[in-house]
């Protein structure tokens, strides 16, 4: 029997950030499935322990080699990782060690791949927000952001799109295309379009359902009522509530001058989420 052919839109290029390699860590194991549905190539790039605290500008080699030694590219890691590629099914595969901060490593990274998978726990919770915070607000690309300790299959079968009408949200839909055509059901969780874009009513709106619809997804739309206070908590409510096994949000910071600072719902929804979280900004 022949296999499924991949999905529209499927991202060609993927990138996991890896924390360990013996055993692999999550982020590795869930891009080689992701790589073998989507007939896709897979990057492994690891993050060594000391450059997982380091902030967008103190990420000079100098200061790591102050606090450890630079990590280096271990050969036998290198084989070993291709050869969980090739046990995966999956094709293209190369194997990278980073020298530069996590939010250095994706701007770079992210240019040039479709899509990342990154473990939350990569960062600890005192670190989360401004390390991990940053790495997602400057990384172009969507970002599959997997919760502490996950070691499910990386089998989405039904996804809950969360939408309040900004352009972040509008363009993780987009890329979350081809998870929803290999799901069995997407609901779309429809929020508030926020109201201080001055050009709001003159520009072409976009009408998600429709555009799901018009893909071929068939989608369920529920409305929330909510304040931005209250998304992040309403949001994980409506994925226990829809058994949704995905989230899709766009990454967005509550100030446009101060893009780092996270905006409530994102805070709420990385530090509290159970389940993969598909964001983008």
């Amino acid at each position: 029997m022949s296999a499924m052919p991949p999905p529209a839109g499927a991202p060609v290029d993927l990138l996991a950030l890896v924390t360990s390699t013996q055993p692999w860590s999550p982020a590795a194991n869930v891009a080689m499935t992701l790589a073998a549905s989507f007939g896709a190539r897979v990057t492994g790039c690891f993050v060594g322990p000391s450059l997982r605290t380091l902030r967008g500008g103190e990420a000079e080699p100098s200061v790591v080699a102050l606090l450890l030694d630079e990590p280096q590219e271990d050969p036998a890691d290198r084989d070993a990782f291709l050869a969980l590629a090739r046990q995966a099914g999956v094709h293209g595969a190369s194997w990278l060690v980073t020298r530069a901060g996590i939010a250095r490593t994706l701007r770079q990274l992210g240019a040039w791949h479709d899509l990342v998978v990154i473990e939350r726990d990569l960062v600890q919770d005192a670190n989360v927000f401004e390390v991990l915070g940053e790495a997602l607000l400057t990384c172009h690309a969507p970002c599959l952001i997997l919760p502490p300790a996950w070691h499910a299959p990386a089998q989405f079968n039904r996804i809950a799109m969360a939408w309040n009408g900004s352009i972040e949200s509008t363009r993780a839909m987009h890329s979350a295309m081809p998870f929803a055509l290999m799901a069995r059901e997407t609901v779309l969780i429809d929020g508030e379009s926020p109201a201080d874009e001055d050009d709001q009513d003159r520009a072409p709106r976009f009408d998600p359902q429709r555009y799901l619809t018009a893909r071929g997804v068939k989608v369920k739309a529920r409305r929330l009522h909510i304040t931005p206070q209250d998304a992040g908590e309403a949001l994980l409510r409506e994925v226990a509530q829809t058994h949704a096994d995905l989230l899709v949000m766009g990454a967005y910071g509550h100030s446009r001058v101060r893009e780092r600072v996270f905006g409530g719902a994102t805070r709420h929804i990385l530090q509290h989420a159970t389940v993969p979280v598909l964001m983008q900004h």
